[in-house]
């Protein structure tokens, strides 16, 4: 009888420990490791739910101690910072400081400096590869309605070098050169006169004015410009050569704003208009008689400000930049992005 006693005890034992087995296996399994499909997917929505409850408890807990630490008059705990592949950038020497004295001696006397300075207006030449496209010019024209002071010359045969001694004696102060492939423009060549650099850029996910939904018109005003996340020594050289294609003197009264916003090294070009708009509050009362009446109207109304895109929206990135004007063959470079210069999702340039 002992003995038997002794077996049972045993065999429940085991097999408790087999059963705390198998749910310690069934927690740890992931659903990548199932291979019947509707398992797998009722796994991983299982999984998705959790996350989603836990997330949600955490909100709830952070937003009580807000809430308790306002009541009580102390301070709320501090916010938690999300973890970004932008904030934890690998560290970059050339990343420029505030109150930077070499960087202000080194932009007193750079290329851009005239023009920055309100010495001379900026004269853009605007011109196209020699094999165009139907899509080119359309987004030629548009180009021009952005940059203020823009002229557009038909390329025909001529040799880049040959223009960029015809806009040096027309006194203009950049030339953009529009590239297309198959069609679609494909890269943006930009060269400041009458010394350069030249910068060479990947454009892509171009999307013309009329592709916008609800799009606006720009006027002619002198547009306002914004440049985000220029950070380093390359960035703030490159933000200087943007800078020097718009005039300095924007017409606020046009509403018209050009972003140059840098992110993990892609620049984001928008083109907006912001509107004011009056709108009128709507006031529902509680009362159980007036749910059903029509809901009262006020006279007052307030002002919202929201933005019209204006089109048109494209994506930059810096292959090269080059000493000097356009050469293709004896030209300096002074940074060449290359292929084993992408070591890490968390490494940038600009």
């Amino acid at each position: 009888m002992v003995a038997g006693k002794r077996k049972d005890r045993a065999s429940e034992s085991a097999a408790g420990d087999r059963g705390d087995g198998e749910e310690i296996k069934k927690a740890k399994l992931l659903p990548s490791l199932i291979r019947n499909k509707e398992k797998r997917s009722k796994v991983y929505a299982n999984l998705k739910r959790d996350k989603r409850s836990e997330k949600r408890k955490q909100a709830k807990a952070r937003e009580a101690a807000e809430n308790r630490a306002l009541e009580l008059g102390e301070e709320p705990p501090p916010k938690k910072i999300p973890r970004t592949i932008e904030n934890t950038r690998e560290p970059d020497e050339t990343v420029c400081k505030p109150n930077d004295e070499e960087l202000v001696a080194a932009n007193d006397a750079d290329e851009f400096s005239k023009i920055l300075k309100l010495e001379i207006p900026p004269k853009i030449l605007i011109t196209t590869c020699r094999f165009n496209s139907t899509r080119g010019p359309a987004f030629i024209q548009e180009l021009m309605t952005v940059i203020p002071n823009a002229h557009y010359y038909k390329r025909g045969t001529h040799e880049l070098k040959k223009i960029v001694e015809y806009a040096k004696n027309k006194e203009f102060t950049s030339i953009v050169v529009v590239h297309t492939n198959r069609r679609e423009p494909d890269a943006l060549l930009i060269i400041n006169l009458p010394d350069g650099p030249t910068a060479h850029f990947k454009l892509s996910n171009l999307v013309l004015r009329k592709d916008i939904k609800h799009h606006g018109n720009p006027t002619s005003h002198k547009p306002e410009l914004v440049l985000n996340n220029f950070t380093t020594r390359l960035g703030y050289r490159i933000g200087r050569m943007i800078q020097s294609l718009f005039p300095q003197e924007p017409f606020f009264r046009g509403r018209r704003v050009v972003t140059f916003h840098n992110q993990r090294d892609f620049i984001f070009f928008r083109h907006h208009r912001y509107i004011f708009e009056s709108k009128e509050k709507k006031d529902d009362s509680k009362d159980k008689k007036a749910q059903s009446a029509q809901s009262k109207i006020n006279t007052e109304g307030r002002v919202i400000a929201r933005l019209q895109e204006c089109g048109p929206r494209f994506t930059l990135k810096l292959v090269t930049l080059q000493h000097g004007t356009f050469d293709s063959k004896g030209g300096e470079f002074e940074w060449v992005h290359k292929a084993d210069m992408d070591t890490s999702r968390r490494r940038f340039f600009l």
